[in-house]
């Protein structure tokens, strides 16, 4: 096997000398290894990487930026989200396990760790997720080897009836309408009112403990006859109540397809690394891209 073809992992570990004994491991059976001995060097070399690792495998007790960081950092970077992370460490009660799969890493490792469950776990997660990428690459070419008119959801006549809003959680009064647009609605429901609904259903599902990545949710807004995206997530905020100020961004429009979705979903990610970096964003910009999307039929030609 050449070394082009090798599957790059990235082991992440403050103890050199596990560090290094892992590397030799992991070459011996043909794997590329890059190191890092913090998550603030990992996430450098991420940063610098032209090709991304196939597996990232870290430890949690590090110094400065710890494995629950430097996973968050991962997990909110649109270019290294889909990348399987392991958590490989000492730290091996019930509550640190559970609180590492909360979080949404790919799986839980302690050590000390027998050799061939590591090999095996490291194999499985590589090759399921060659498989994901294949099956999603299949769609793509069957998708775009028809000739498939998506039309439109909505009609020009039916712009204003798309609202655009974002609502954070406050832990004193819940749900708060901090922004939306148009300014003006004339929904049968009060928009802080809709927004309060949509935030408590969204909750009701996932549990406010696991609003700790990102999740989208189309939903049939029956009440109001309309349709509704839903996107949540959080960033960190000291002296709120699950360590974090939890948002969430919500389009209501008369229709929302599956694709359209899709979509949006790629722009409400946009919006939320705004508001994590607490850059300033215009939301009347964001709801002219969304409407784009909804008016514009989308064609796919062989």
């Amino acid at each position: 096997m050449s070394s082009s073809v090798k599957p790059l992992i990235l082991l992440v570990d403050d103890n050199q000398d596990i560090l290094y004994n892992i590397k030799l491991l992991l070459e011996s059976k043909d794997y590329r290894v890059i190191t890092a001995i913090s998550g603030k060097q990992a996430i450098q070399i991420l940063s610098n990487l032209d090709i991304l690792p196939e597996l990232i495998i870290s430890d949690i007790m590090m110094p400065g930026i710890d494995g629950y960081d430097f996973f968050e950092h991962v997990s909110h970077n649109l270019k290294w989200n889909h990348i399987p992370f392991l958590f490989l460490t000492a730290k091996s009660t019930p509550e640190d396990i559970r609180l590492g799969k909360m979080l949404g890493v790919d799986d839980y490792i302690t050590k000390p760790f027998d050799e061939d469950d590591l090999l095996a776990t490291i194999s499985g997660k590589i090759l399921r997720n060659k498989d994901i990428k294949n099956i999603n690459k299949k769609i793509k070419e069957l998708l775009d080897s028809l000739s498939i008119d998506f039309k439109p959801s909505i009609s020009e006549e039916q712009k204003k009836l798309v609202c655009l809003l974002l609502v954070e959680w406050d832990d004193k009064i819940g749900p708060v309408l901090k922004d939306f647009y148009p300014r003006e609605k004339d929904f049968s429901i009060p928009i802080k009112t809709l927004g309060n609904q949509l935030f408590h259903a969204a909750t009701s599902i996932y549990g406010h403990e696991n609003i700790t990545k990102e999740q989208g949710i189309l939903l049939n807004i029956e009440n109001i006859k309309n349709k509704g995206f839903v996107f949540f997530d959080s960033f960190k905020k000291e002296g709120e109540r699950y360590g974090e100020r939890q948002y969430m961004l919500s389009l209501i429009a008369p229709e929302i397809n599956y694709f359209e979705s899709l979509r949006i979903k790629e722009i409400f990610k946009e919006i939320s690394e705004n508001l994590k970096s607490n850059i300033n964003w215009n939301i009347e910009l964001y709801w002219d891209k969304i409407l784009e999307i909804l008016t514009t039929p989308q064609i796919s030609n062989p």
